[in-house]
């Protein structure tokens, strides 16, 4: 498991007294509003910035970091990854998962036959969907619905599923 998660990435600089815009990489937006720090990797090290204001703006974070007096160096942070240590995460409820866990855990159906690795999520709205990528470079989409997914184990880097009638091709 990753120690590290990732929360948002800086994309650009806002006005010029240092704030950075941020694409979060979280579903609750609203995390940042309770946060006091955050790491940004730099050439593989994290670096600890303190924040100082946030405000959101149509579909970004707008954040001052106390580090950062200038547009100057904000400049510097684009392009970087913001994280927080797992012991800062957003707790989640019973039964839900960081992606980065999930991805690459081998993905088998309830007869025990490997349908492959997990290599993304999509966000669709109603439900998430996994996407597995099997031993001919074939993506198997899987709706995550209780229904279908039947085990999840991080520990082991297992996933079951129940693949509902028609999703794979059957070979003729």
């Amino acid at each position: 498991m990753q120690e590290y998660l990732e929360i948002g990435k800086i994309v650009n600089t806002h006005g010029v007294k240092g704030e950075v815009k941020i694409l979060p990489l979280t579903d609750d937006v609203e995390r940042f509003n309770k946060l006091k720090w955050v790491f940004i990797e730099k050439e593989n090290n994290l670096e600890k910035y303190s924040i100082e204001n946030v405000k959101f703006l149509k579909g970004f974070v707008l954040i001052k970091f106390k580090e950062v007096s200038d547009m100057n160096a904000a400049e510097a942070l684009k392009g970087l990854l913001m994280k927080v240590d797992r012991r800062n995460a957003v707790k989640l409820p019973k039964d839900a998962y960081f992606i980065c866990d999930l991805i690459d855990c081998d993905v088998f159906d309830t007869a025990g036959k490997v349908l492959g690795k997990m290599k993304s999520v999509l966000k669709t709205g109603s439900n998430d969907v996994y996407v597995v990528s099997n031993e001919e470079s074939k993506d198997i989409l899987i709706p995550a619905l209780k229904s279908v997914v039947k085990e999840i184990s991080i520990e082991d880097r297992k996933i079951v599923v129940s693949l509902p009638e028609g999703l794979v091709d059957d070979e003729i």
